[in-house]
């Protein structure tokens, strides 16, 4: 994937198992499927993402050397966040940095989303259990706004 952001109002690039949701040419979500699959190590966010997703693929008996990762001053302004569904399923509703509702999707098992700009919110169709990856330290509450979802959206 060469680009992950596009231009005009919401714009979703995609195929079956790899979108990539934009607003006005801004990143709001990169949702990765359970069943997506590529041979090596593929990047999917920008390089200049703070939170950077790669999807890694190889055979058996591939040797990843050891190492060990230096330490680097790194300044984060915003807060991109990942999910791995476990198990379940929920709904996710996108919404553009100026509260605007963009555009929902279902999460399922085995699917991996980069929350990476904009506002979200889930709905739990199913019981569902995930893991979630954001830049620390975490802290709490108000590191977040917090806005109820318009009823036309619901």
């Amino acid at each position: 994937m060469e680009s992950l952001s596009a231009t005009g109002s919401a714009e979703v690039i995609q195929d079956s198992t790899l979108e990539v949701i934009t607003s006005a040419g801004v990143t709001l979500a990169i949702i990765i499927r359970d069943s997506y699959s590529k041979e090596g190590i593929n990047f999917l966010t920008p390089r200049e993402f703070p939170q950077q997703l790669a999807y890694m693929e190889h055979p058996a008996g591939k040797l990843i050397h050891a190492h060990v990762h230096t330490c680097l001053p790194r300044r984060i302004e915003c807060t991109q966040e990942v999910l791995f569904v476990k198990r379940g399923r929920m709904q996710v509703s996108l919404y553009t940095a100026d509260r605007e509702f963009v555009t929902k999707r279902m999460l399922h098992a085995g699917d991996v989303i980069l929350l990476a700009s904009g506002g979200h919110g889930f709905e739990v169709i199913d019981d569902v259990s995930f893991i979630e990856v954001k830049q620390g330290p975490y802290i709490g509450e108000q590191e977040k706004v917090r806005f109820n979802e318009p009823a036309s959206r619901a």
